[in-house]
C-alpha cells in the first residue's frame, strides 16, 4: 500500500505522476537531436520526491540518457535537489517553487556540480519547469566542456499516470 504523501510535500502534489513525451537538444559541438522522454514523480511518504527520468531515440527506441534524484521541500517556497547520472554526474541545486492544486513552476539552479574522472565536465545547470492542464514542460540550460551558460534542452510531457 502506498504511503500517504508527507504533508512538506503537499503543495507539489500536481508533480506526482508518470509524464511521457519528447523533447529536442542542441549545445555546441553537437547535432541538434530530438528524443522521447519519460519522468516519474513519486514518493515514500518522507519529505521529498523522488524523480526518475529516461529518455530514448525516436527512430528506435535506442536509450540515451537517464538520471534519478530527490527533490526536497524545504519550506513554502524553497527546494533542493539531488541528481545522479550515470554518466559520472551529480548535481545538487537550490530554487524556488510556486504551485497551486493544477500548477506548478519550479526554478532550480545547481549549486555544486560534482563528476568522476571520467565523465564530461559539467560547471553548471539551471532547470526551469512547469505544469499546467496536465502537460509538463521544462528548459535545461548548462556551462559545459568549455562552453558558457546556454540552452541545452526542451521538452513537453503529458501526464500518462497519477501516482
Amino acid at each position: 500500500m502506498q504511503p500517504s504523501l508527507h504533508k512538506a510535500c503537499q503543495p507539489l502534489a500536481v508533480m506526482v505522476g508518470e509524464w511521457r513525451g519528447s523533447g529536442i537538444g542542441d549545445y555546441p559541438g553537437i547535432e541538434k537531436f530530438e528524443y522521447l522522454e519519460e519522468i516519474v514523480f513519486s514518493h515514500v511518504g518522507k519529505p521529498f520526491l523522488t524523480y526518475s527520468q529516461k529518455t530514448k531515440t525516436p527512430s528506435d527506441g535506442q536509450p540515451l540518457h537517464s538520471e534519478q534524484g530527490f527533490l526536497r521541500v524545504i519550506d513554502d517556497t524553497t527546494l533542493e535537489m539531488v541528481i545522479a547520472q550515470p554518466t559520472g554526474i551529480i548535481e545538487a541545486h537550490n530554487g524556488f517553487y510556486a504551485a497551486n492544486p493544477k500548477s506548478c513552476v519550479v526554478n532550480l539552479e545547481s549549486t555544486q556540480v560534482a563528476s568522476t574522472a571520467t565523465a564530461k565536465p559539467v560547471e553548471q545547470v539551471r532547470r526551469l519547469l512547469r505544469i499546467e492542464d496536465n502537460r509538463l514542460t521544462y528548459d535545461l540550460s548548462m556551462a559545459a566542456v568549455g562552453e558558457p551558460m546556454q540552452h541545452h534542452l526542451e521538452a513537453s510531457l503529458e501526464r500518462v499516470k497519477p501516482e
